[in-house]
């Protein structure tokens, strides 16, 4: 059996190795290892751990979130949102599905996710981009979406991400200016 169990909740995939906690509305479930699998437990009232200003832009909860990790990954994602603004200036920063950054231009550019052991900034349309410095190290196998994974102590090619940006920027442009029906 395999150490990874995959689970579809609200069109998300989470994994779970050794044990997971995933919150999504209205329910909590929490995943252990045992023996021969998995021990899926759910909950009916989520206990919200985060401390979040309802009333605060998505800006500065970015922000707050930067200042909150207080490590190698608060540095990693204010560097990549910089260079992420440096890119396109008129980016629209948003919070969604409770907690995680995304950047926006004419539709969604990246997500910046952070874990334990890596930053994952995650491209919408990271599939059609040409990303020739080969920045993508993750999520390569879909259609869609790619990934870029950075591990504490490494770093991304400023210019190249710039440029991957700026890319994913003008797709997403150049969609939005479409007549709706006519794309592939």
């Amino acid at each position: 059996m395999s150490n990874t169990l995959n689970l579809f909740i609200a069109g998300a995939r989470f994994f779970a190795n050794e044990w997971a906690s995933v919150h999504a509305l209205p329910i909590a479930v929490r995943f252990e290892r045992v023996d021969d699998g998995f021990k899926i437990k759910c909950e009916d009232s989520i206990v919200d751990t985060m401390n979040i200003d309802q009333s605060a832009s998505a800006s500065e909860l970015i922000s707050n979130r930067i200042a909150e990790l207080n490590d190698w990954r608060g540095e990693t994602l204010h560097l990549i949102r910089e260079l992420i603004k440096q890119a396109v200036p008129d980016v629209v920063e948003e919070w969604k599905w409770r907690g995680v950054p995304v950047w926006s231009y004419h539709g969604m550019i990246c997500t910046g996710e952070t874990y334990k052991a890596v930053v994952k900034l995650t491209f919408a349309k990271g599939a059609s981009l040409q990303d020739e410095a080969q920045l993508f190290n993750a999520s390569l196998e879909g259609n869609v979406r790619r990934a870029i994974d950075i591990p504490k102590g490494c770093s991304v090619d400023a210019a190249a991400f710039i440029s991957l940006v700026r890319e994913a920027a003008l797709l997403n442009q150049a969609r939005a200016l479409e007549p709706k029906g006519k794309r592939p």
